[in-house]
């Protein structure tokens, strides 16, 4: 597949990581011949990370694809630049209009493993230790783990409680990854968003780092969005 000039993928971390997260797919999708930058979130408020997406977005001269993780993928569908030609999500959070990410991450009763989290005194929520290896990458190796909790960025409240603005899933080509292991964004509630989205589905038997834990599915996944909206 030849890919139009400076044709990018853009991987949008979510809470409680950073690039790292995204490991291995980065080289898998720079592998196919396209451009590949991790796009870094202040996690403040949602407002300041859909502004943080399109700086990034504003650099790229060609067609770009937004690909969002857990509650990034309310932070790709705020960024409206036309150079933006689809979205993945990979087991993300996609608030309609007029909803938060709060509101569809609490859709349906918790995991029984999922952390119970507050704010501190600042207004940042931080993922405590044993939740990184019982809900949010239980699948992950103990080096694994041990980094995500070292590389860990907490976001602010003010990010999930803010309602979002109409969606552009509403008016581009989308994807979802489900990931049926997942603990903290539940089977359920993803399939929900992924149907309301309309969005083309693969399922596999993830938990919620995929990109780490199951990275084959995801570049796979990626490339087929890139084929589709990207090429030349």
């Amino acid at each position: 597949m030849k890919f139009a000039k400076n044709a990018t993928v853009v991987l949008v971390h979510g809470a409680w990581a950073d690039g790292s997260s995204w490991g291995t797919v980065i080289n898998g999708v720079a592998e196919q011949g396209l451009g590949v930058i991790c796009a870094p979130l202040p996690l403040t408020t949602l407002n300041d990370d859909i502004a943080a997406v399109r700086r990034v977005v504003a650099r790229i001269e060609g067609p770009v694809l937004l690909v969002a993780h857990a509650y990034a993928g309310a932070v790709i569908a705020g960024v409206d630049d036309p150079k933006v030609k689809g979205l993945v999500y990979i087991t993300a959070l996609a608030p309609d209009e007029g909803e938060t990410t709060v509101e569809v991450f609490t859709r349906t009763a918790p995991h029984p493993d999922a952390p119970q989290m507050a704010p501190d005194e600042n207004g940042f929520i931080w993922m405590p230790h044993i939740a990184i290896g019982k809900a949010f990458a239980q699948n992950a190796s103990d080096e694994e783990k041990v980094r995500l909790e070292a590389t860990q960025r907490p976001i602010n409240v003010a990010c999930i409680l803010e309602k979002v603005a109409p969606p552009s899933w509403k008016t581009k080509p989308v994807w979802f990854l489900i990931a049926k292991e997942d603990r903290m964004i539940l089977e359920e509630t993803q399939r929900f968003m992924a149907e309301r989205m309309r969005a083309t589905i693969k399922t596999i038997p993830a938990d919620h780092i995929p990109s780490l834990t199951m990275p084959k599915p995801v570049i796979d996944l990626v490339v087929e969005a890139a084929t589709s909206t990207l090429a030349e």
